[in-house]
Formats: structure tokens, C-alpha cells, sequence
């Protein structure tokens, strides 16, 4: 074949390839048999190897995977990639409504599905598919590209010139979700929990032929420059899409007030579990552009959108044992085994039942049938026992009084729910600290997780902490391990050698102080600015702290107190462990050096977010309101804390005018 001839035959074939995998992937509708679509790629296939001077990256023979990389580069959003905030009834729907029609006349309201998986944007460049980014923290995202591309409802090419920037939801299939465990328990791995981690886990493989094999899909809402296209509304924006063929999701309706948003959301609610892909809840809209560009953004959220969360799913199961795990402090953590039941999406087979006083409370009995429900969607929870499906072979559990791995005498402290095992010489404990210490939050060594920790402290290699800084002095133990190559355990060193220059505050928080965490860890570490001064801190200026109670003060004098504590510190520190931190200066604002407590719903951001830029103000953020409060934050549906702030006569302020002073300063600073 003339080359030529070649180039334009290869060109025919993409875009019948191309044109069939739309009518597969997207519209469920293929006008061919697979016989013929295999005919047409093998051709396609032969004429590239023939021809590869014709070569294209964005050829549909290209997204099978096979791209193994050594990371993810950090990517900028071009335009943030913003959360929305929350609505749970319909009364906070209302709310929502009334404030956009405080500046909107006659809005109307798309809704849509909240696909559960993870939130994506692409790219393309003159009709080119250029580049796939996470969400990441919403200014900076991971460039992962090579992976979304194996994703085949996605189109390599579009009909549109310039830039276009689509924001989406990369998702595991529900059908896709069970055969990957069901792999998975064949093979003797760990088992994926839901569907959005499967998804995010296949997202992030660094052999993008295991993201192929994986079966994801996506759904794209968001057409981010329509405008730039004299598009005026997002329905048509959405249309747009439709013709360009990126696959949305045609569940979306058009609404003419909030009540229609409603019935949507009621309609929804009863089909939610005969979709093939799982979904969490239902995002509102303002449809006109315009309308979205008048009523702008809080610093995390566009305030022209809200998503609408499911109610926690409830479902009753057998209480088959309650068995006891112990963590890096000694806690010991009573659990149900239950027999499996499907929650929220996923398989459930355990709970945690928090405490002895809780299994009393709750009157939580082995054989019980209990009630069982994710909070937040996420973790499994015991609601409530069924006594009145008691048979007579139930009867009021027992708390033991003596660890399950050591044997040890279970303590419990004064003004305490939880029991301890004060073993440190536990074996559970030995692990669990190790495992906490090495974790994101304290010392964020990546590549030494629960499951390696584990597995060299069964080998004898890791039994203390300090153990994990020694490690590369047994190196060649090490590679004659199952699994281990050079390349891997001297990525695993270089790991644990940076995690030396860590902040002061991830040391102190690693260490697995009792009752100190994350929190408490950093305001530590802000006063006391070196380990060695935090160590001669008694009781009383502990004390005197803000959010530093008494309970939390005995802990950290008795923990330095211990000699092996003071050997852990001296040996990190012999080793180069950052021991210090520098005085932070704080930014001044009107919250500088105020004690403030939020309360209620905020809905233009989370609870998480206020509290992060509370405290990037030089705010002291508190959980409860004192005569010693300066400021009570109040969105929807506060109730005590707002009772109590006005009794002490304590300032408050409600969520707009907070976000208004957030906003200023953001603009001034």
C-alpha cells in the first residue's frame, strides 16, 4: 500500500473506531457486533506498525495502557477545582434558595447525579486530548493523564477548536467493582471497600495497563469555559457535551423552583440503588452563566451550587461476636463481627462499638440483631440493638479484663471510657506504634505502610521505632526478602531519610502520646518551639494552655517522665530527627488571638475548611463555649452552643458575615 493511500486509510479507520467505541461506551448502542469492531482495530493495528511514521498518541490503539511511570507530576489548575457545600433536607435546600434569590430574579436549577469516585479534569487542546488532572487540593492536582486515557467512553479527539476544560468523575462501575474483588479474593489480596476507592486506587497506578484492566468510567458535569463559546446556560452547556460526545449523564433534569428540586431528589432517591454505579447524592445548580458569574465563589465554594447528601442507609444483621483490638496507646477497641450485609454500596462485616459504656448503653448483646449504618457514608457504625428478635440465646456481654495479646491487666483511667492495656512491650502495641508513627499525619513515611511494618516486625527487622531509622543498615537482609528489589527499598530508605526533616509538631503527634493529636501536637509544638522544653513542661503550664485540659497534661508529664521516652527521644535525636521549630508568626485579623467555637450548618464551606482558615487567622479554635470564648461562628440550625454564647453574653457571628471578613481579607492580603 502507497503511503498515502496508508495515511488515509488510517485516518478512516480512527474515526469509525472512534465513532463505534461512542456507541458502545456512551450510548450503549452498537451498530456493529464485536467481530466486525476487532476486524476494524486489527487493521487499524497493522497499518500503524506498517506506517509508524503516522504514529498518534491519541490513536485509539494507544488506550490499552501498557505506560509504566515513576511518579505523578504536580500540575496547577488552571481554574480551581472548588468542593460545594452541603445540604441534608429540605429546609437547608430552602436556605439556599432564598440566598440566591436574594440576588438572582426567577433562577432556575439543574440537577444532576453526585457520582461517588473520583473528581477529574481534562483538557483538550484544537479538539486534541492533552492532559487529565485530580482534584488534588483543589489548586494542585497529579497529571495522570496516561491512566484516564485507557478510560474508553473518554474521546481522544473532539470537534472544537481552542481550549476546552471539562470537569468530571472518574468512577468504578458497580458490576466492574464486584469482579475486581472477586479477583482479588482469588489471588489472596486485600479486598477494596467501595467502588470510590477502587477507582482512586486504579486512578493512581503507576502501570497504566492495571488502570485498563480495571473497567473505570467517567461522567463529565462541567463544561468549565462555556462561556468563551457563547453558551449562556449550563443545560446547554451540557448539551454541547452531548454533541461533542463526552459522555454525561442523561438523569440530569432542569428545574423551575425548589420544590420541582425536591421531587427530583425524591424520584432519585427511590432509583438510587437499580443504578449500575453508585452515587451519593444529588448537586443543584444555577442553570444562566451569568447568574452563576453574579452570585461568585466563597474562598472553597461556588456559592451557585450545593449538593444534596442521602440520608446515612440503616439495615438490620446479625451480631455474630464482639472481639477487641488494642492500638499504639493501649486502647483497647471492642468491634462487632457481623454477618455481612450490603451498606451504602459496599459489604459490611464489622463495627466498632467505641467502648464498654457504649456496649452497656446501647444494651449491644452477641446474637443480638442490631441496626447498623455508615456515618457519613464511610464508616460503619452500630445504631441500636433489636431486643424485641431476641431468642433467649443472647446475654449481657462481659468486658474482659485482661489485653487479648499479652495477657497483660486491662486499666481503665479516672474521668475515662476506654480501657488500656499499659503493656509497652505488647505486641500490638509495638506495631500499632510504629504504624502510627510512620503514618501521613505524624511522620508520613509513604512507603512504609501497616502492611510492610507488619511484616518486618514478624522478621525480627522493626520492633521499636528507632528500629525504622536502622533499616538501611540491613540492606542486604532486606532484598533477599520475597518481593523486595533495589530500586523499591532504596525508595523506602530515601523516604525514611526525609521524613528526619519533618515539622516539629508531625514528631510530637508520630510519638503516640496518649490523648495528644494533631491538634494538641501542633499547639505544643507552637509553644514550646523545642522537644527539650516541651519535656520540662509540668502539669500547670500545660494546663494553662488553651484546649490543653488536665487529662491531657498528666499524659504528656507522664510519657516524658518514663525513662524509655527519654532514651526515644535522645536516639532520634542522635540519628538527626528535626527536634525544634521556628515562632510562628501569626497573620493579624480581627480573629487573632480570639478563642472561637463554630456551630450549625455551614454551607458555603465545611467545618474542616473554617476551621483551617480560623486558624491561619491566629484564631484559637474550640470545640465548646466557655466564659472563656471571644467568638461564637454560627451557620443554620445552630442550637446550644448559640444558647449558651448568648447567656455568657458572648460575641457571635453568623456564616455571611464570616465569610464577608474571610473574603476581605482575602482580597487585601
Amino acid at each position: 500500500m502507497e503511503k498515502e493511500q496508508a495515511e488515509k486509510r488510517i485516518t478512516e479507520l480512527r474515526e469509525i473506531i472512534n465513532r463505534l467505541s461512542y456507541e458502545y461506551y456512551v450510548l450503549d448502542h452498537p451498530s456493529v457486533d464485536d467481530r466486525e469492531y476487532d476486524r476494524y482495530y486489527q487493521e487499524l493495528l497493522q497499518l500503524e506498525e506498517a506506517f509508524p511514521q503516522f504514529a498518534d498518541a491519541n490513536s485509539p490503539t494507544q488506550r490499552v495502557g501498557g505506560t509504566v511511570l515513576e511518579g505523578f507530576s504536580k500540575v496547577t489548575h488552571k481554574r480551581m477545582m472548588l468542593s460545594l457545600g452541603n445540604a441534608y433536607n429540605l429546609e437547608d435546600l430552602e436556605a439556599f434558595d432564598q440566598r440566591v434569590r436574594n440576588e438572582v430574579e426567577h433562577p432556575r436549577y439543574v440537577c444532576e447525579l453526585k457520582i461517588d469516585g473520583l473528581a477529574m479534569s481534562i483538557l483538550y487542546q484544537n479538539g486534541r486530548f492533552v492532559q487529565a488532572v485530580t482534584r488534588g487540593d483543589g489548586t494542585v492536582g497529579e497529571d495522570v493523564s496516561a491512566n484516564v486515557k485507557t478510560i474508553k467512553s473518554i474521546p481522544m479527539n473532539i470537534d472544537m477548536s481552542g481550549e476546552v476544560e471539562l470537569r468530571g468523575e472518574v468512577y468504578m462501575p458497580k458490576r466492574s467493582f464486584e469482579q475486581l474483588n472477586e479477583q482479588r479474593a482469588q489471588n489472596g489480596e486485600d479486598l477494596f471497600a467501595n467502588p470510590r476507592n477502587a477507582a482512586a486506587g486504579s486512578i493512581r497506578q503507576l502501570d497504566s495497563a492495571i488502570a485498563a484492566s480495571r473497567r473505570l468510567d467517567a461522567f463529565w458535569y462541567y463544561f468549565v469555559n462555556a462561556s468563551e463559546y457563547g453558551i449562556l446556560t449550563h443545560h446547554e452547556a451540557m448539551d454541547k457535551m452531548d454533541q461533542l460526545h463526552i459522555r454525561t449523564n442523561q438523569e440530569r433534569q432542569l428545574c423551575e423552583n425548589i420544590q420541582q428540586v425536591w421531587e427530583y431528589i425524591q424520584t432519585m432517591s427511590e432509583k438510587r440503588n437499580s443504578l449500575p454505579y453508585e452515587i451519593d447524592g444529588i448537586v443543584i445548580k444555577l442553570d444562566q452563566l451569568s447568574d452563576q458569574e453574579h452570585m461568585g465563589y466563597t474562598v472553597k465554594t461556588p456559592r451557585w451550587a450545593i449538593a444534596y447528601k442521602f440520608p446515612a442507609e440503616e439495615v438490620s444483621t446479625k451480631l455474630l461476636n464482639i472481639v477487641l483490638t488494642v492500638g499504639r496507646t493501649g486502647r483497647i477497641t471492642p468491634n462487632a463481627v457481623l454477618e455481612p450485609v450490603r451498606v451504602a454500596g459496599t459489604s459490611v462485616s464489622a463495627a466498632t462499638l467505641h467502648n464498654e459504656d457504649m456496649i452497656k448503653q446501647k444494651d449491644v448483646r452477641i446474637n443480638d440483631t442490631v441496626i447498623i449504618r455508615k456515618a457519613g457514608d464511610i464508616i460503619p457504625e452500630v445504631v441500636r440493638s433489636l431486643s424485641e428478635k431476641r431468642d433467649g440465646t443472647q446475654a449481657p456481654y462481659v468486658f474482659p479484663s485482661n489485653c487479648p495479646i499479652c495477657d497483660s491487666k486491662l486499666v481503665r483511667f479516672p474521668d475515662e471510657a476506654a480501657h488500656y492495656c499499659i503493656n509497652q512491650d505488647c505486641p500490638a502495641r509495638v506495631v500499632e506504634s510504629m504504624i502510627h508513627f510512620a503514618s501521613r499525619d505524624a511522620m508520613d513515611i509513604d512507603t512504609l505502610g501497616d502492611k510492610k511494618i507488619e511484616y518486618f516486625h514478624k522478621h525480627g527487622f522493626l520492633n521499636t521505632i528507632e528500629d525504622i531509622y536502622h533499616l538501611h543498615e540491613r540492606k542486604d537482609e532486606l532484598l533477599e526478602l520475597e518481593g523486595f528489589q533495589e530500586k523499591s527499598v532504596q525508595k523506602l530508605f530515601d523516604a525514611i531519610e526525609a521524613s528526619k526533616t519533618k515539622p516539629l509538631e508531625d514528631l510530637i503527634f508520630g510519638l503516640g502520646i496518649r490523648q495528644v493529636g494533631k491538634k494538641a501536637a501542633k499547639l505544643l509544638a507552637k509553644r514550646y518551639l523545642q522537644i527539650d522544653a516541651l519535656m520540662e513542661a509540668d502539669e500547670e503550664a500545660l494546663t494553662a494552655l488553651k484546649d490543653i485540659g488536665e487529662i491531657t497534661a498528666k499524659s504528656v508529664v507522664a510519657f516524658f517522665a518514663e525513662e524509655r521516652n527519654q532514651r526515644l527521644i535522645a536516639h532520634l535525636r542522635s540519628l538527626g530527627l528535626n527536634m525544634t521549630t521556628e515562632k510562628d508568626t501569626a497573620l493579624e485579623s480581627s480573629f487573632t488571638g480570639k478563642t472561637v467555637v463554630l456551630t450549625g450548618t455551614l454551607t458555603q464551606l465545611t467545618r474542616k475548611e473554617a476551621k483551617a482558615i480560623l486558624e491561619r487567622l491566629g484564631a484559637n479554635v474550640s470545640g465548646s463555649v466557655s466564659a472563656k470564648t471571644d467568638l461564637v461562628i454560627y451557620g443554620e440550625a445552630a442550637g446550644s452552643k448559640l444558647t449558651k454564647a448568648q447567656q455568657l453574653n458572648v460575641a457571635t457571628m453568623n456564616e455571611a458575615t464570616f465569610m464577608e471578613e474571610v473574603n476581605q481579607y482575602e482580597n487585601e492580603s
